[in-house]
């Protein structure tokens, strides 16, 4: 098994199980040991599922303000929990490939490869969803035709990153491609680079 078909398996697993309840305040029940790759893998994909229906319900033009404003507290700690197991993830690959000696010719990648499955996992949650919407018993037949081209496009898609996704990892184990992570950096989470916050503090 590749590892791309081992993630996919992992998140099409998350999502199932998410949707038992279908409610964003479900406990996770991670059924992995925590050391391992594939329980960083369901943890990222059921963030991202929590958030996607954050992102539903906060569109509710009719969302009482001050739960709006709850909500989207939630989507940024959603957004830096998201960020910080994907910087985990790629700590993972750096330690895997840490005895690979890159060849004189090895070439970088536009991007790490635990953002490239971070992409992976969002393709998940958006081939699940548009299944749904092609196989909703109150849609037109034109409703679902769009919908079906729309998923025929992700799967397509989902298969081509995660042969990408495979290759570029054979890259790095064979030294063709230099493994490098930089950390994300966000300003305004960081009381100290925001100014909104630091200005706060000082005049407090």
């Amino acid at each position: 098994m590749t590892f791309t078909q081992q993630a996919n398996h992992i998140f099409n697993q998350a999502i199932r199980d998410y949707h038992l309840t279908d409610n964003v305040d479900t406990p996770i029940k991670n059924p992995y040991d925590r050391d391992s790759i594939d329980y960083s893998l369901y943890l990222k994909c059921w963030i991202d599922t929590v958030q996607w229906h954050y992102e539903d319900i906060i569109r509710n033009p009719h969302i009482d303000p001050t739960e709006a404003l709850a909500l989207k507290r939630r989507i940024d700690r959603s957004n830096q929990d998201r960020t910080d197991l994907v910087e985990n993830i790629d700590s993972y690959f750096r330690q895997i490939f840490s005895d690979v000696t890159p060849m004189a010719d090895a070439r970088l990648n536009t991007e790490s490869p635990a953002w490239a499955v971070d992409r992976l996992s969002i393709l998940a949650l958006k081939i699940y969803h548009m299944r749904e919407q092609v196989e909703r018993q109150d849609a037109s037949a034109e409703h679902k035709a769009r919908c079906q081209a729309k998923l025929d496009v992700l799967l397509e898609q989902q298969k081509d990153l995660s042969l990408a996704i495979d290759q570029l990892l054979e890259d790095y184990k064979d030294g063709r491609k230099v493994m490098k992570v930089y950390r994300q950096m966000k300003m305004y989470n960081d009381p100290s680079t925001n100014p909104v916050l630091y200005k706060q503090s000082k005049e407090a």
